[in-house]
């Protein structure tokens, strides 16, 4: 998943970009107004949520959600502000935005907002299976035939991707943008590397992967393992 993150203040934005990489996000950041509005207009289809500040340099928060509002009624946006009051924060939803979260904050709640948001959009439950194969979003749970899976951030964030994707086949592209944070694009044989541990993790032995290649173009999840 790709978020992009408007926010002025460097150490706030270094705070949310590192805690996010580490749950598997892919983040751009933008560090003040008019390129935020740049970012997510050129992009709104690649990303799947902005953080905005309400105070920027350039364009305030309120100017940019508007914008993004004329382009997309989809994307999800969550204001992340020092303004605290009810008003503020009536105002700011009637600009456009899904959330309004006050700093200081936690971590753990703005993370928790961010899938929730997340589910809403999509449509669709946290549970994604494949013949024994289990993927709880929620839980951050993987099992196969009832047995936990040990998976990095990544490996599980990549896994992820292509079962909400089953069936379909997944550009190395598409994963790069989606799993990746762009700045790989020049290389994308990370995904092959990552696509092999998770065949060792989840393959049964002697059986044809659940992943199969499509040669030249990427990735499909089988359904029959």
């Amino acid at each position: 998943m790709r978020i992009l993150l408007v926010e002025d203040e460097t150490s706030i934005a270094n705070f949310i970009r590192e805690g996010l990489e580490e749950e598997g996000f892919a983040i751009d950041v933008a560090n003040n107004g008019k390129t935020g509005l740049q970012m997510a207009i050129d992009n709104l289809a690649e990303y799947d949520v902005v953080l905005l500040d309400w105070m920027l340099p350039g364009l305030n928060g309120i100017e940019i959600c508007r914008a993004i509002r004329k382009e997309s009624k989809e994307i999800p946006v969550i204001f992340l502000t020092a303004k605290d009051t009810t008003d503020d924060a009536v105002f700011g939803l009637e600009a456009g935005a899904n959330d309004y979260i006050r700093k200081p904050f936690a971590f753990e709640e703005l993370l928790a907002r961010i899938r929730v948001l997340m589910r809403n959009k999509q449509g669709e439950g946290s549970v994604f299976r494949c013949g024994t194969i289990e993927l709880n979003v929620e839980s951050h749970r993987v099992t196969k035939k009832g047995k936990t899976v040990e998976l990095t951030q990544k490996e599980f964030s990549l896994l992820e991707f292509l079962m909400r994707n089953k069936g379909k086949v997944s550009r190395r592209t598409r994963i790069i943008e989606k799993v990746w944070d762009i700045h790989f694009d020049y290389d994308n044989s990370v995904i092959d590397v990552y696509i092999n541990f998770l065949r060792k993790k989840l393959d049964e032995p002697g059986s044809t992967s659940f992943i199969e290649t499509i040669r030249g173009v990427g990735y499909r999840i089988n359904d029959e393992e």
